[in-house]
């Protein structure tokens, strides 16, 4: 793989000395994710493989352009799994581009974000030069914060060349409840099962149903199931449920994909405080993580948006424009002044001539 590193660094030294964009893509399964894209294509998707993967200790260490099912296939051989569960949106999908773009799954609420699981990460910066940060195993936290910083950078900071992420086994048991519950209801009974130790592993409420998945010991999942009630849905029935929440195939989505007119349909994901009240009512609604992701379906206009960002604000959260819409809108929640200007020298310091993704985040950076 030297000579597809070289080529690499050599494609960087040449867009820093012309000033010329580069648009880092390896699957283009989350091409549409972010602002437009721009610049020539730095193809990831030669730099491929499996470098290790310790099932003792919980760590899988890949290059960027292997990938994710392939990622899958091998923890699922040792009944181990990405917790975070990150979506494909697609058959191409590396994990350069999970890691880059930093979306995490149905289980995210319980197991954590992309970012959490990050132990080390080999960097390509804007000067060609190669960077390592933190390590392969759990108890190096070298560099760790560095590599978290990666993790939903959106490639705006350089060519992730490789990561270490730490794995967890599959649970031994697994179950999906189904309760009929109104939007408030739901907020309000998750919430009060989150202050208990039950096995909550993901939930989704949609049009007056609360779905819930309960996940670990087969004793603790049985005396959760048996304490909550509600009705159980199939295994296959759930797995189905789930994977196309976590992949956005679920009808809900589905007038809101990229392929479709944007200007016809919005979709907006709030991160807002799990304990908020129902936003919106008017919109068409999806909520996860525990009431902490809200997805509504808008109209395309700048009034719609300007609305449904002031009311996650106000809820003490933001609001990112995920899917269709209108870019020029602005697809994430403008930065406060001090964090656009750690934002800026971020960039300037591992991309001084601003080559990598430029605008994919925010316009002027």
């Amino acid at each position: 793989m030297e000579h597809v590193l070289q080529h690499f660094i050599q494609q960087v030294q040449d867009a820093a000395s012309g000033k010329t964009a580069l648009r880092i893509r390896g699957g283009g399964s989350k091409d549409w994710y972010g602002q437009a894209v721009a610049g020539a294509v730095l193809d990831t998707r030669a730099y491929s493989g499996i470098l290790g993967y310790d099932p003792t200790e919980l760590v899988i260490t890949a290059r960027c352009g292997t990938p994710l099912a392939e990622i899958e296939a091998a923890l699922a051989a040792e009944n181990q799994m990405l917790a975070f569960e990150p979506p494909h949106f697609g058959p191409g999908a590396t994990i350069g581009g999970v890691f880059a773009s930093g979306l995490s799954g149905p289980r995210r609420a319980a197991a954590g974000a992309v970012r959490d699981f990050a132990l080390g990460a080999v960097l390509l910066d804007g000067r060609g030069e190669v960077l390592r940060f933190g390590g392969q195993v759990m108890k190096n936290v070298a560099g760790y914060d560095v590599s978290r910083l990666l993790a939903g950078s959106m490639g705006t900071l350089g060519l992730i060349l490789q990561v270490s992420l730490k794995v967890l086994p599959q649970p031994f048991a697994e179950t999906t409840l189904r309760f009929g519950l109104d939007q408030a209801q739901a907020i309000a009974r998750l919430n009060a099962w989150a202050g208990q130790p039950l096995p909550i592993s993901a939930s989704a409420w949609h049009d007056g149903v609360l779905t819930l998945r309960l996940s670990g010991a087969r004793a603790a999942v049985s005396a959760a199931q048996h304490k909550l009630g509600g009705e159980p849905v199939a295994d296959k029935d759930a797995e189905r449920f789930w994977n196309a929440l976590r992949e956005q195939s679920a009808d809900f989505f589905a007038d809101t994909d990229s392929g479709v007119d944007q200007k016809q349909a919005a979709l907006w994901r709030l991160s807002v405080p799990g304990v908020s009240p129902p936003l919106l009512e008017d919109y068409g609604q999806l909520i996860e993580w525990g009431g902490a992701q809200r997805w509504l379906k808008t109209d395309a206009s700048a009034s719609t948006a300007a609305t449904v960002r002031a009311a996650a604000v106000r809820a003490g959260g933001h609001a990112t424009l995920f899917r269709g819409g209108d870019k020029a809108l602005g697809v994430f929640q403008p930065l406060a002044p001090a964090i656009d200007q750690i934002h800026r020298n971020l960039k300037s310091a591992f991309d001084p001539d601003a080559i990598f993704n430029p605008g994919r985040m925010f316009g002027h950076l």
